[in-house]
């Protein structure tokens, strides 16, 4: 199970981070459709409708059939070297942290190191670590999911170049505010969660069921990633709007355009322009991001750990699933 394990000594602080690492290459390529979909749908000011003759998306499908049309399949991976190296210094920060204060909070406390309230507390702040590690390449990673056609950036040098000369270093961090704020309690019901999830299924499945240990991580993982993206959605967008402040000209294709003077003045022209419901744009490919990325994460994390273990212990082939 994620997390440190005193009965179960096998994936060293190291090995975690690579395991993480790894986990986070293999989820990228697979849910960055997902991920433009989600961003775009995220900074559209218009309302999500057919209704509305000024909303260039309105709903999933409709979004897939407008991008595939206009830019073609190359779209659907807009950003991509950028959020690989955001998901493969993210998921080795993560892990190789939580993993490390798990072990902490075993040998330093009376709190038990299984306990979910403690992967609570770990999560969030393993993911804290991670976000502040890799908020620039996250940065560039929308601004490059988010342009359209003319091309503002040409690839990740000139995109660093550019906003480096025209923005300042600063640049890098719009949006870490909300980035903080929601990441903690985020990652915090993800870790938390993911652990109730495993425990419970322990008890319900049968002795010939746990067999199956890899498909109940993905699952487990993704109703995780359901419940907590739910529950911290808006911070999610207000990060997204936020970050592609100063970079208005190269939205002007996709509609209207708003600049934010902050986070507390996002959300006031977001109420104010938008109404509730624009606190939660994008919610649905968000949900499915969260499902698939959170459950495939979670399953790879754990294989790449067994597999490491079976390297190091020939005679012990997994490692202890809890």
């Amino acid at each position: 199970m994620v997390g440190y394990d005193p009965e179960a000594k096998c994936v060293s602080t190291v090995e975690a981070a690579a395991a993480g690492s790894a986990s986070g290459l293999a989820t990228r390529i697979l849910v960055s459709p997902l991920d433009v979909i989600k961003i775009r749908f995220q900074l559209q000011i218009e309302q999500l409708s057919s209704r509305n003759p000024g909303a260039k998306y309105h709903g999933i499908l409709q979004a897939v059939q407008r991008i595939f049309q206009e830019e073609g399949l190359v779209a659907f991976w807009k950003g991509h070297v950028p959020a690989q190296f955001l998901s493969v210094g993210y998921g080795a920060v993560q892990f190789m942290a939580f993993e490390s204060l798990t072990k902490l909070v075993h040998n330093i406390t009376s709190y038990n190191a299984r306990d979910s309230f403690v992967h609570f507390i770990c999560g969030g702040l393993a993911a804290c670590t991670a976000t502040v590690a890799v908020q620039p390449v996250d940065t560039l990673r929308t601004r490059f999911a988010a342009q359209g056609e003319p091309k503002i950036y040409h690839n990740l040098r000139h995109a660093v170049v550019m906003m480096y000369q025209t923005e300042g270093p600063r640049a890098f961090y719009r949006g870490l505010t909300p980035t903080i704020v929601a990441i903690f309690p985020y990652a915090g019901l993800q870790f938390s969660f993911y652990n109730i999830l495993q425990q419970f299924s322990e008890w319900v499945i049968t002795a010939e069921g746990k067999k199956g240990g890899n498909v109940k991580n993905l699952v487990c993982g993704s109703c995780a990633g359901i419940i907590s993206k739910t529950l911290t959605y808006p911070f999610d967008l207000f990060k997204k709007r936020l970050q592609v402040g100063g970079f208005e000209h190269a939205r002007a294709a996709f509609g209207q355009v708003r600049t934010y003077r902050g986070f507390l003045d996002c959300i006031r022209q977001i109420m104010r322009d938008e109404g509730p419901g624009g606190f939660f744009k994008g919610l649905s490919p968000s949900l499915l991001k969260a499902a698939v990325s959170t459950g495939l994460v979670f399953f790879w994390y754990e294989l790449f750990c067994s597999l490491l273990c079976a390297l190091k212990n020939p005679g012990n082939t997994a490692r202890k699933e809890g």
